[in-house]
């Protein structure tokens, strides 16, 4: 019997309900209720709440018919449909509060059952469709939004799977190069600190050289000036120098010596300045070859800012692959458990299969035996059907039979009561006669 707390509603009033949602029914379908209509009333009311129809399990039917490796699903299909429909009716009324819906009531109704069936349903849909239809929209709002989310995520994530897919074949790619430039960069450093240290030395030595030909500037500029001295004494000595012979030779013999002298020096320090000349051109030349240098230290300083910069961002490259990674790692979990829910879900689908299989092959066990038996019986109805003609010859020859004895006995009866009759006058005429003779009174009865 249904539990729950609803009104029992009257035939009219289940027929105007029904009317409203676009269903018509008569007074007679309700009072003699069959299989196909009450499914489809049932099936009715479970569209107001749920949207599901036999239209749409259709496909769901069909493509868990097609993953399976069944034969024949064409076999299958009429009775996984109507297990799908009796699953979600038996859901339906539960929560209508009706707990001992069953197939029966769809396959074998019954009046004062439909009935109440029809007012739990009614009922609940109408309660639904006062309380619940905000909430229901909402729901199914936030559930397409959450599918539309599910597949821009499984779009993103393939996405993402093809640009870590790329990344890591362009690593794999650029790996010989990052090598080659992680060798010339070494290499390039220890250029750099061999050529600072080569120009450190090369500045001193400019350095030195600079104070060297500085003081070799002063000297030769000392030794100008010394000369000019040297003149301006010959020419004060040679105002003063007295006429005589010897005392002129010993003075030309002391100013050649002198002069000797000071064309030695003026040679040497004109050997000096060519020296120093060569020098400084030497210096020219080593500072050409230091600005050089400087030219390719800031230019490996440029390269050196690129690479850190190339390396910056190959660890932001790094970095956001690890966040993909992870986001992928995520998803992967997401997925496996999603794997594990289809997992879940196709043994549920086999074991339901396995179920219908065996109902299947129960289905086929009986309806052999029943054809057995039903062969027997109709055997049987054969041999009754012989049985029952000849007890019908053999009724009709003894109805024949009484008859003829029944006519025989009535004639005999006939006669023996004609005799029984004739006797019995006969005995009263002689006991008449013989209580005359005796004197005798005779009652007759």
């Amino acid at each position: 019997m249904a539990k729950g707390i609803f009104p029992q509603m009257s035939t009219h009033d289940i027929i105007n309900a029904l009317g409203g949602w676009g269903i018509s029914v008569s007074p007679d379908q309700l009072k003699t209720p069959n299989a196909e209509f009450v499914e489809g009333v049932y099936c009715a009311c479970l569209q107001q709440v749920t949207d599901l129809s036999h239209d749409s399990l259709r496909d769901p039917v069909q493509n868990a018919l097609n993953v399976s490796q069944a034969e024949d699903k064409d076999l299958y299909a009429s009775a996984l449909t109507s297990s799908a429909v009796l699953y979600h009716l038996t859901r339906f009324a539960k929560a209508a509060r009706v707990e001992d819906f069953n197939s029966k009531d769809i396959t074998s109704p019954e009046r004062e059952r439909t009935l109440i069936l029809l007012s739990a349903f009614i009922n609940f849909v109408k309660f639904t469709e006062q309380y619940c239809d905000a909430f229901l929209k909402d729901l199914r709002e936030r559930s397409d939004g959450l599918i539309v989310k599910r597949n821009n995520i499984i779009d993103r994530v393939n996405e993402i799977q093809e640009k870590i897919d790329d990344l890591k074949t362009k690593i794999v790619q650029d790996g010989p190069i990052c090598e080659q430039l992680d060798s010339e960069n070494v290499a390039l450093k220890n250029t750099m600190f061999l050529t600072k240290d080569a120009q450190t030395r090369a500045v001193q030595d400019v350095e030195q050289y600079k104070t060297e030909r500085n003081a070799l500037l002063e000297r030769k500029k000392a030794l100008g000036e010394e000369l000019k001295s040297v003149e301006e004494t010959i020419a004060r000595t040679r105002s003063r120098i007295v006429q005589s012979p010897e005392r002129i030779k010993k003075s030309i013999s002391i100013m050649s010596t002198g002069a000797m002298e000071d064309k030695k020096t003026v040679a040497m320090h004109e050997a000096k300045a060519r020296d120093l000349q060569t020098k400084i051109n030497a210096l020219h030349n080593i500072e050409k070859d230091v600005r050089g240098c400087i030219e390719q230290l800031q230019t490996i300083e440029r390269e050196v800012r690129s690479l850190q910069v190339s390396q910056k961002e190959l660890g932001e490259q790094q970095t956001h692959l690890d966040d993909k990674i992870i986001e992928k790692n995520e998803l992967r979990l997401r997925q496996e458990r999603v794997g594990d829910q289809l997992a879940n879900a196709n043994v549920k689908l086999e074991r339901a299969q396995r179920h219908a299989e065996d109902k299947k092959l129960a289905s086929q066990k009986t309806i052999e035996r029943l054809q057995l038996e039903y062969d027997e019986m109709v055997i049987e109805r054969r041999e009754n059907d012989k049985q029952i003609e000849e007890v019908r010859d053999e009724a009709s020859e003894v109805e024949a039979k009484m008859n003829e004895h029944l006519k025989n006995s009535e004639a005999e009866l006939s006669e023996l009561l004609a005799e029984y009759w004739k006797l019995r006058h006969e005995t009263d005429v002689y006991m008449e006669t013989l209580a005359n003779k005796l004197n005798m009174r005779v009652i007759s009865e």
